[in-house]
């Protein structure tokens, strides 16, 4: 079930020639799939490009009538063997995954399939997961492009632009033989636009057809000493085809001043994705009108690599000084031009990362700062243009921000009000306070929000699915055991063998925690494996319990319900504990609650509008019972926990509150239970459209506590004043 559906959006892939589409970027890529002919498309989810992955989901009917193949694939490495289908065959394919973590994990795929090279247009889209609102690493795809000699498309965000550049990308893959990668920003994915539709094609060779007609060419598979025939390849007959057809086919542009009509000395260099904010901060710079016009010539390379020699001799020719615009480290792109024009003895001067921050995100008020002051040095008459618009750079640091920041608190990233991943660790943390601190091996996934307080658990993380492979190392017999966190989407992203095989292969002593929330829910929410949902298309609810039991494992332990704060605890005492030899794994499940409240809250609120009898619970502490210790908060977390001044001036305290968004979950009480904190907490219930015993049980329930209330008044001790 993922977070978000595009069952209606889906319906304007059907529109053709003469229409105008209208959408968000990660439904455009998809509609120019689909007129590029692909016959087949896979994929791994995950940010900036999780949704597009949901959007070839919801369109599986109109794949199904095209006769395009769509598999969400088991991970990165997966899809990206899946486009050796175009390696024998004419059949164009395209996979997608975010970069550069999926591109890593994809890499032995991609090395292999870039070696051999392809027969139909094959297409890597990359969602550069880049900028400080990353969650990853920082690192970029281009490093990748350029080892392997693919393609590096990196469109202008702009719909028309992006359509034509996938069309064309097909092309190029096909006339050069060699796969493409196209690197879309979560500012591509998401932004909305139009362009001019056309016709969605059939591939034009399908499937069936290539199955029915094996084809086997002993020079594109990967043996020595093809190998290095390969690599002659890539270097006389590949670059070279691949140069003449991006420049034969404009697929990088031009705007400003171009050719005679220049008459300035500087020039812009941008790379695609960058274009817009170059844009926005020469408006600041008083240099572009709203239109995007430009007084500064620009260079947009929409093909990050290769760079093409003759286009950037073109467009520095008469030029004193350009800049290059280029998001991330190192310059590569900066280098590559300064070494084009050493070759040619061009007096044009090459800029970039001495006027640009070598990292991070790359805003317009980041711009507008390095641009002018490159125009500022090597021509200042330009910025005469100037409008008199605010200067976006000062608002970053506004004194009234500075002063916000020292009242609000830091909010870091946290697990969501009702996680069922938060009583694991909450057990884990008491545990701990008996048995001493123990080494902790995270993995990426929700889970990993538990290295942050209130927790402060997990000392390292190396990768989806690698927490148990990152702790093979802490495997000392007579030593306290080592605990390794690892969800469900991991374990079958490559968690399975890497993790927990190897464990049993190697007789590893440790403790091995698998949170099964039932999807791979740091992604979305999509389906996996283990989920328990039905899914039409796809073969779900596969036991992780039978999968660990099945290469080997011997003491495996299933806790179906994740809240029971004091079970938990329980069965990871008895795997710390156990003499039991090999590996201990705690397969512990409980639905990821952002999901569940997806698909109960639209069901709870239909039988309430339609009158039928619907309890719903709520948690509450008692402000006269709660001694303000807040320890509850301490080994919990939620964000639903909160504190509240009391008027009594007897007590200087603050006692714990739940808040509005409290879903019931239970997991405070239990965490109080557990830890034999207090008896604040209560559980009420809301009944919505009661039944006539409701009302009597509530007339009567409520008679018998105003009786108690006003015994209790007049039997207590009264003093006059």
């Amino acid at each position: 079930m993922a977070e978000r559906s595009f069952a209606k959006e889906v319906e304007d892939l059907k529109l053709g020639d003469g229409d105008l589409f209208r959408g968000e970027g990660i439904l455009a890529i998809t509609k120019a799939l689909l007129q590029s002919g692909v016959a087949y498309v896979g994929g791994y989810q995950g940010s900036p490009i999780s949704h597009l992955m949901d959007v070839l989901a919801d369109a599986n009917d109109i794949l199904d009538d095209l006769g395009v193949v769509f598999q969400s694939s088991a991970s990165e490495a997966t899809a990206g063997a899946m486009l050796s289908a175009s390696v024998m065959y004419p059949l164009r394919g395209a996979v997608a995954w975010k970069s550069t973590v999926g591109t890593n994990v994809a890499s032995d795929a991609l090395s292999n399939l870039a070696s051999g090279g392809v027969t139909g247009g094959a297409m890597v889209i990359v969602g550069e997961d880049y900028g400080e609102g990353s969650s990853i690493m920082q690192e970029r795809t281009h490093a990748f492009a350029m080892k392997s000699q693919m393609w590096l498309l990196d469109p202008r965000p702009d719909q028309a632009c992006m359509v034509n550049l996938i069309e064309k990308g097909f092309e190029l893959s096909e006339a050069s033989n060699t796969p493409v990668m196209l690197q879309v920003r979560v500012r591509s994915c998401h932004m909305t636009g139009e362009f001019a539709c056309k016709n969605n094609q059939r591939p034009k060779v399908s499937l069936r057809e290539a199955m029915d007609n094996p084809k086997r060419d002993l020079g594109r598979i990967v043996l020595p000493p093809a190998a290095y025939e390969h690599e002659v390849e890539k270097i006389k007959v590949r670059m070279p085809t691949a140069i003449d057809f991006i420049r034969d086919h404009k697929l990088n542009e031009f705007f400003g001043p171009t050719g005679e009509e220049k008459t300035g000395k500087t020039g812009l260099i941008v790379v695609g994705g960058m274009y817009n904010s170059t844009i926005r901060a020469l408006q600041f710079l008083g240099l572009c009108d709203a239109y995007g016009n430009s007084r500064v010539p620009i260079y947009v390379m929409n093909v990050a690599y290769p760079t093409i020699k003759s286009e950037v001799d073109a467009f520095c020719e008469g030029l004193d000084a350009v800049l290059m615009v280029e998001e991330g480290q190192p310059e590569y792109i900066e280098q590559s031009i300064s070494t084009i024009l050493a070759r040619s003895k061009s007096p044009t001067e090459v800029h970039g990362k001495d006027y640009l921050p070598m990292g991070g995100d790359y805003t317009a008020a980041v711009l507008t700062e390095g641009i002018g002051r490159f125009l500022d040095d090597h021509e200042p008459a330009q910025l005469g243009n100037r409008a008199p618009v605010p200067d976006p750079v000062p608002i970053l640091t506004n004194p009234a921000v500075e002063r916000l920041s020292e009242v609000v608190p830091a909010r870091p990233p946290g697990l969501c009000t009702g996680c069922p991943e938060r009583p694991i660790f909450a057990a884990m943390k008491m545990l701990f306070e008996e048995t001493g601190t123990h080494h902790v091996s995270a993995d990426i996934g929700c889970h990993l929000f538990s290295i942050l307080p209130p927790f402060n658990l997990g000392a390292t993380t190396m990768g989806f699915g690698l927490g148990p492979a990152s702790a093979a190392a802490f495997n000392v017999k007579g030593a306290k055991r080592s605990i390794s966190i690892m969800g469900d989407g991991g374990f079958w992203h490559n968690g399975l063998t890497s993790g927990i095989g190897n464990a049993v292969f190697n007789k590893h002593d440790g403790v091995f925690v698998i949170v099964d929330n039932f999807y791979s829910s740091a992604t979305g929410g999509q389906d996996i494996l283990s989920s328990r949902a039905e899914n039409k298309r796809r073969n779900t609810n596969n036991s992780i319990v039978d999968a660990v039991k099945g290469i080997g494992a011997k003491w495996v332990r299933q806790v179906d319900h994740t809240y029971d704060v004091t079970r938990m605890r329980d069965v990871l005492k008895e795997a710390l504990t156990t003499e039991a030899e090999g590996p201990k794994i705690i397969v512990a499940s409980s639905e990821c609650m952002l999901n569940k409240q997806r698909r109960v809250k639209p069901q709870v609120a239909k039988a309430i509008k339609g009158g039928k009898r619907v309890v719903k619970e709520k948690f509450g502490v008692d402000e006269d019972v709660c001694t303000g210790d807040h320890a509850c908060m301490r080994l919990s977390g939620c964000p639903s926990l909160s504190v509240k001044e009391l008027d009594d001036p007897l007590r200087d305290d603050p006692v714990a509150s739940i808040d509005d968004t409290c879903v019931a979950c239970g997991n405070c009480g239990e965490v109080a239970d557990a830890a034999v904190l207090c008896p604040s907490f209560f559980r009420a219930e809301v009944t919505h459209n009661p039944s006539a015993w409701d009302r009597f049980g509530a007339r009567f329930s409520g008679s018998v506590i105003r009786f108690l209330q006003t015994r209790r008044e007049k039997r207590a001790v009264s003093f006059e004043v």
